[in-house]
């Protein structure tokens, strides 16, 4: 047996003061917002019954297919319980037949943890830059040059920290899709020679602004590789910033609670801030959600303020001293308007980018919808926060086929009807069985049963005490009220295409069981959890529009040899070690990829594949590594090519334009510049086959 990899990290969440710093305002060493004393797991775990008992008062989903969902509605409770949660996993003591070449899609050599200051990539495989920051994608931009930056130049040119990307087809141009990336944040201290973080002059916030929000541009793949460029001044490329006009839709746009001095209507908002991951609608659309929103905004003096996690006094980029809306105490409401799923039409560049109030406002990480079986999109998302909560939205608006003008328009309104729902978690072993360490209860997994709670549907309020504008708006503060579980950081979800299962990515909480706070529950059974989890989610009778489902995790990061990790019961010593679970992605084959973010075994991030289903299932081997400083960020999984954002490279304590801690992506005496890199195999075969 190896010896347990080293902890290593120079900051809380395993990243750096730097990062921490400018991508979400250090709220690592503020006060934890959610501080209700709403009950949560673990007090509604020492209530809780029997497995037996609880799965048959949630019959659960059953079997799905590859091209749809197909739901039993005949086994008794002890055969749907078996469909639902145990019928293609293996418990600890269940033997396993490795095929020695891995699970279909995860055929491939797995990376080794490093520390190398580059990309890394299984043999056989070769890599490009696709498209860098500040590289020109609309007409008239200039190339860039970082000691001649400006705002007008940036706004025409791809944005900083790319995170969620997603490729769409082009029709009718051979070769080429359309790539739509988000700038989560800007470091401005790796942007700009000697930056004065206590005066940032007013061309730098300007440069800062338009390095934020969308980028929508069309690449080229090279006939006799895998490479792909961008075609520049493309009509379809875009920039979208935080200076770029946005509308709110749905049931609370219009509410007094998002009007402002500058917007007498609650309709109008200009930019988008801090777009984290996102997902891709079945009607061709993207959505980006507004993450870490709250740093953005100074001198904040309410209670909900502070629950939304914005600080008292000013703040990090001093926007506030070149705008107004930026000062909450001179636009008390410019920060509701911030912290929405927002909608893009990547086909249309002359469209306005929706706001959807119907999904509600928080730290959105991502947003990814599947259909209920008779057209309605759902939409999974979850709260980037510690102990804040996992949500869905149910539409009441079915999907119309096709591409035509009619069925484009009514597409684009199914997410603003509908009903938004937070999530309750039960454990199924006693209490005394989660003592915080890891240990597996007695029934050899971490498993139970859920509930989705409705918060609001269109100008309904269903939480006693608030108004559907309030729901809407202060969304948290619902969550709070009706007794949602308190989670360790819900980042990504997403469903499983294939077998309509639900992946909740949870990557760490250093707070899970200090004084005062919640301790380790079934969800969440390791208290300081360095290393984060993924949770699988079954809807009961595979009807995502229910209001019931069954779960388990399906995986507990860390180091293999560490007791406390868990890999769906595949032998340990056969998989690679991973830490920080953040976004996902699902595969043809419906394995299930996932990037890092703060790996703390003393390796870069990382991107990783993991089998989901047959003998193989949780067979999980690294794919690639990022270099010094960087976050694994995107991903995009295709047949024969995967596409990763690389941001925030050379973010590292005491780093700066002057003494870079990262070389990458174009070698020494180059500013370091946050990029999308495509991988693709020599042969031209299928990725992992």
């Amino acid at each position: 047996m190896r010896n347990l990899l080293p902890f290593i990290s120079s900051h809380p969440g395993g990243r750096s003061a730097l990062t921490c710093r400018f991508r979400c305002g250090d709220a690592c060493f503020k006060e934890t917002p959610n501080n209700s004393d709403n009950e949560y797991a673990g007090d509604i775990i020492a209530g809780a019954v029997s497995r037996r008992s609880m799965m048959r008062a949630a019959a659960v989903v059953t079997v799905a297919t590859a091209a749809g969902t197909a739901a039993l509605t005949g086994p008794s409770a002890p055969q749907a319980e078996a469909a639902a949660l145990a019928g293609h996993g293996h418990k600890p003591g269940h033997p396993h037949k490795p095929a020695p070449s891995g699970a279909r899609g995860l055929r491939f050599s797995p990376v080794a943890p490093n520390k190398d200051d580059k990309v890394t990539i299984p043999d056989g495989y070769a890599q490009n830059v696709v498209i860098r920051w500040g590289e020109p994608i609309l007409r008239g931009a200039p190339a860039f040059d970082a000691d001649k930056q400006t705002a007008k130049a940036q706004a025409g040119q791809f944005g900083y920290n790319n995170d969620f990307l997603s490729l769409f087809p082009l029709r009718g141009e051979r070769g080429r899709q359309v790539l739509v990336a988000n700038h989560e944040y800007t470091d401005e201290i790796l942007m700009f020679r000697g930056y004065d973080p206590a005066n940032p002059t007013r061309e730098q916030v300007e440069i800062a602004w338009a390095a934020h929000g969308l980028s929508v541009v069309v690449v080229q793949e090279e006939h006799r590789t895998g490479k792909l460029g961008p075609v520049n001044r493309h009509p379809l490329n875009r920039r979208l910033t935080a200076t770029s006009e946005f509308r709110m839709t749905g049931p609370a746009a219009g509410s007094a609670l998002l009007r402002t001095s500058a917007d007498g209507t609650g309709r109008k908002v200009l930019g988008t801030l801090n777009n984290c991951a996102g997902g891709t609608t079945p009607w061709g659309t993207t959505l980006h959600g507004e993450e870490n929103f709250n740093q953005y905004f100074a001198n904040g003096n309410t209670d909900m303020h502070k629950r939304y996690g914005i600080g008292t006094s000013a703040t990090e980029r001093k926007w506030e001293r070149f705008d107004r809306r930026f000062d909450l105490a001179k636009e008390p409401n410019e920060a509701n308007r911030f912290g929405w799923v927002v909608e893009l039409d990547p086909y249309d560049p002359d469209s306005t980018p929706r706001k959807r109030t119907a999904l509600g406002r928080f730290k959105h990480e991502a947003a990814q919808p599947r259909l209920t079986s008779d057209g309605r999109p759902v939409v999974y998302m979850g709260d980037d926060e510690k102990f804040d909560y996992l949500y869905k939205f149910v539409s009441s608006k079915r999907m119309k086929k096709g591409n035509s003008r009619a069925a484009r328009e009514h597409n684009l309104t199914l997410l603003d009807e509908g009903t938004l729902y937070v999530a309750k978690l039960t454990g199924d072993s006693p209490v005394t069985e989660i003592d915080g360490t890891g240990k597996l209860p007695v029934d050899g997994e971490f498993d139970g049963s859920g509930v989705w709670i409705p918060l609001a549907t269109g100008t309904t309020s269903h939480v006693p005490g608030m108004t559907a504008d309030e729901v809407y708006v202060y969304t948290r503060l619902a969550g709070d009220k009706v007794g949602a579980t308190k989670m360790d950081r819900p980042e990504d979800v997403e469903p499983s295409p294939r077998t309509g299962r639900v992946y909740v990515a949870l990557t760490n909480n250093s707070d899970r069981g200090k004084a005062g706070k919640p301790g380790a529950d079934e969800a969440n059974p390791r208290n300081s959890n360095k290393h984060g989890q993924i949770l699988e989610l079954a809807e009961n009778w595979d009807d995502p529009a229910g209001d019931g489902f069954a779960w388990r995790l399906f995986l507990v990061a860390g180091d293999p040899d560490d007791p406390a990790t868990y890999f769906s019961g595949f032998p340990k010593e056969n998989v690679s070690p991973i830490s920080c679970p953040d976004n996902v992605a699902f595969d043809a084959h419906g394995n299930l990829w996932i990037s890092t973010d703060g790996n703390q075994l003393g390796s870069h991030d990382g991107l990783f594949g993991v089998a989901t289903h047959g003998d193989r299932r949780g067979e999980l081997k690294q794919f690639l590594t990022v270099p010094a400083g960087a976050e694994t960020c995107g991903p995009v999984i295709q047949d024969r090519r995967v596409l990763v954002a690389v941001q925030h490279p050379g973010e590292i304590d005491g780093a700066s334009v002057e003494k870079p801690a990262s070389v990458w992506p174009d070698g020494p005496g180059k500013i370091v510049r946050p990029s999308v890199v495509a991988v693709w195999r020599k042969d031209g075969r299928d990725i992992g086959v």
